[in-house]
């Protein structure tokens, strides 16, 4: 199962976008490098139990262990020190990543309520993708009854791709659900 989506993309993503680009070698074909899946939490500083449930809830989502991202400095207005946990993270490459985004887009997007496909446009220039997600609940690991809170996370997608339109050619073969306008 894990593998499904990479051999979907060396059989026949890979000949699609040479054709569509001209590529004349096998390796300028735009393939996905990593994916991070990063949650912020403002309140974890007081809140030592919504860090605990955040890298649980990650952990469940990804089958991996996030990291804590630490604040690399004070900012007294948010009430932060240096080196308090301010969010969680989790970098996924190879097989794990591939299983992960095929979760994503066949299982926990089409979850999403009154969903009519995402953003084409939040590519960041160089073919890299960043998506954010309001709530944990459209990934079918995570049960309704663990959840303390409802928070979101930003999930991004990082390609060799060159320019936004290899980059929405690449994850629009892979079946991410891009909306027409």
């Amino acid at each position: 199962m894990p593998e499904r989506l990479k051999t979907l993309y060396q059989e026949t993503i890979v000949p699609k976008l040479k054709e569509q680009f001209g590529y004349q070698n096998i390796h300028e074909v735009p393939q996905l490098v990593k994916v991070t899946v990063n949650r912020g939490l403002g309140e974890a500083s007081q809140n030592a139990k919504a860090l605990e449930s955040s890298l649980n809830e990650i952990a469940i989502i990804t089958g991996q262990k996030p990291v804590v991202t630490r604040a690399k400095k004070a900012i007294a207005g948010f009430k932060i020190r240096e080196g308090m946990p301010v969010g969680v993270m989790v970098t996924l490459r190879s097989g794990r990543m591939y299983s992960f985004l095929d979760r994503l887009i066949n299982l926990a997007l089409p979850r999403i309520r009154d969903f009519r496909g995402i953003s084409p446009k939040s590519f960041d220039g160089r073919g890299n993708y960043t998506l954010g997600i309001r709530e944990q609940l459209i990934f079918p690991e995570v049960s309704y009854d663990s959840v303390d809170q409802i928070r979101g996370m930003d999930i991004s997608i990082i390609t060799t791709a060159n320019t936004d339109e290899e980059g929405r050619a690449l994850l629009k073969e892979m079946g991410m659900p891009f909306r027409d306008n």
